[in-house]
């Protein structure tokens, strides 16, 4: 779903394609290894909460159009509103049809099983999984008087790929928007379309659950690569390109099977190790400790890995399924709130790799406040998780629920989906109506309105961080990448370089303490200030000799980030 923004005619063109899900600005001519999208900076627009152009409370298409100025004006390369593949609605007309009845034409579009009975009679699901929101992955539907498979949601039943019928409908939807101008697709939960055969019964790995995690009968099976080559020969036509959701994917060798360039499948995927390494192996609402060790360590993996086996990297810290960066990552504090945003904006944009952005984050939104009422929640996941925790804490205690409160507020997906915090007039101009979901109480102080025009802003450290990507594009899309000084714990350094077009290295200090640093032997020389391109403090970056005329140290600030470059 692409349109140029950076043209006259953006805005009737966006009216007369009002349901289009990517917008570009096209006209790079790929040249070996190179390609538009790996160039793009994309933004990710979640649709209920971003504008609501008529009041009814719910974000909505011409919300978005009315806010294209706004994405040009920031910078952004493409914009994405949420699609999916796995599954459908359950108020789909497919749905609708196959649950009709058993001899429904449309019966095998969807994972239908008859019941199973146990010794007394009672009625059970076909199998053991459990869903990814709790509870059993199958939903009983007394019209046929048979269950169908959700991983997710009990609305959004799983469509059958098994089916030769259901894999025909999806490329013709996907050819459908393409031919309307849809530069690409980002596939949700991709790697779970193809089940094991037979649906088997999960091992027992929690013993105190009826059902079981059953990701190894649903992720990476047997046919998925048959189906994302599928998928891909459709987007070369178009020269589209494809970012597919793969969790529980760890192992390089298992991601590069489906981004490997030479495989024709995938172009760039979302692996979770960042977002997951403060969670529990089975539990993303575990707590875990990290520290910037286990941040380097998961970086440097996947930037080493995609660049010598020619993958491609997809970057993000947020989502519409994960908790706000600063609050997670850095400090969402009054006094650090504005240099920590502008910190995790230069470690992430400066990577090798196509960069995601998620509403807000240009504006350093946080989680939502922590004294909040659970009732003010709204996201299945949450609510079922505290349920159970209610049930729990009958037994473990108040210690056991205050404590599963605790890291329910820090992580639920609620966090990134309030409503988009454009300016400080009620419901943050986001709805004349009122909010599905209320707003975060900081509007006031964190909006669009007072960042736009504010050159210390975040939003403003974001444009300069888009146009630098953009500017010297050999080195920080395309160039070698390598950390340095790897063993300290507050100063994350990494150099990016190209043997023609120059050297730069990235700066950021995670601490909300001041840090002195000697810079690394290797870069002392490019450690000039007529060499600072990017800093995230307006006052000047203190650089000092540690030993005369031999070594350059650093006086960092708080959260503070700075970037040097040379030919």
């Amino acid at each position: 779903m692409t349109i140029t923004i950076n043209e006259k005619e953006t805005r009737e063109h966006l009216l007369s394609n009002e349901t289009k899900n990517l917008i570009h600005v096209k006209g790079r001519v790929p040249g070996g290894t190179r390609a538009w999208w790996k160039e793009a900076s994309v933004y990710q627009i979640y649709p209920a909460s971003f504008c609501d152009s008529n009041g009814d409370g719910l974000g909505d298409i011409p919300g978005i159009i009315s806010k294209v100025d706004y994405l040009k004006n920031f910078g952004v390369d493409v914009v994405w509103l949420s699609p999916v593949v796995n599954h459908t609605s359950d108020q789909h007309a497919w749905f609708q049809e196959s649950r009709s009845s058993k001899s429904s034409p449309l019966r095998d579009w969807y994972i239908w099983r008859p019941p199973t009975y146990d010794a007394q009679g009672n009625r059970h699901p076909p199998n053991n999984w459990a869903s990814i929101f709790g509870g059993s992955a199958w939903e009983y539907d007394a019209v046929t008087d048979e269950y169908y498979l959700h991983l997710f949601c009990a609305e959004q039943p799983d469509l059958n790929w098994e089916n030769p019928n259901v894999v025909s409908a999806v490329h013709d939807v996907i050819r459908f928007w393409l031919d309307k101008g849809v530069d690409g697709f980002r596939m949700d939960v991709i790697n779970v379309i193809s089940k094991t055969p037979g649906l088997p019964d999960a091992p027992i790995t929690v013993e105190s659950s009826t059902y079981q995690p059953a990701m190894v009968h649903y992720a990476n099976g047997p046919r998925l690569h048959e189906h994302l080559r599928g998928l891909r020969a459709i987007l070369d036509q178009y020269d589209a390109f494809s970012v597919g959701e793969m969790p529980w994917v760890r192992d390089p060798d298992d991601i590069l099977q489906a981004v490997g360039a030479s495989r024709k499948e995938l172009n760039m995927i979302f692996q979770f190790d960042i977002v997951d390494m403060d969670g529990g192996p089975s539990d993303k609402f575990a707590k875990a400790p990290w520290s910037l060790q286990t941040l380097r360590d998961i970086v440097g993996k996947w930037q080493t890995c995609m660049i010598e086996r020619d993958g491609w990297n997809a970057l993000f810290l947020e989502n519409h399924d994960q908790p706000r960066s600063i609050s997670r990552f850095a400090s969402d504090r009054p006094e650090f709130r504005i240099h920590a945003a502008k910190m995790l904006a230069t470690f992430l944009a400066l990577q090798s790799g196509t960069l995601f952005i998620y509403q807000g984050q240009e504006l350093g939104m946080a989680n939502l406040p922590k004294d909040w009422s659970l009732e003010e929640f709204k996201d299945v996941e949450t609510i079922n998780y505290m349920n159970d925790v209610v049930k729990v804490s009958k037994i473990k205690g108040q210690a056991f629920y205050d404590q599963a409160l605790e890291v329910v507020r820090a992580k639920a997906r609620d966090n990134s989906r309030s409503p988009f915090q454009w300016d400080a007039t009620k419901n943050a101009g986001f709805s004349s109506g009122t909010p599905w979901m209320r707003v975060n109480d900081d509007y006031i102080h964190c909006n669009a309105q007072s960042q736009v025009n504010d050159p210390q802003s975040v939003f403003a450290f974001w444009q300069n961080i888009l146009r630098l990507r953009r500017k010297v594009m050999d080195v920080f899309v395309y160039g070698d990448f390598k950390f340095l000084d790897v063993k300290d714990e507050n100063i994350c350094a990494y150099q990016r370089s190209h043997p023609v077009a120059g050297r730069a290295v990235v700066f950021c200090n995670f601490s909300q303490h001041p840090v002195s640093w000697i810079v690394p032997d290797e870069v002392q020389i490019l450690c000039d200030l007529e060499n600072l391109v990017l800093r995230s403090y307006d006052t000047a970056v203190s650089l000092q000799s540690i030993s005369p005329g031999t070594k350059r140290g650093i006086q960092f600030r708080p959260y503070e980030a700075m970037v040097f470059f040379s030919k």
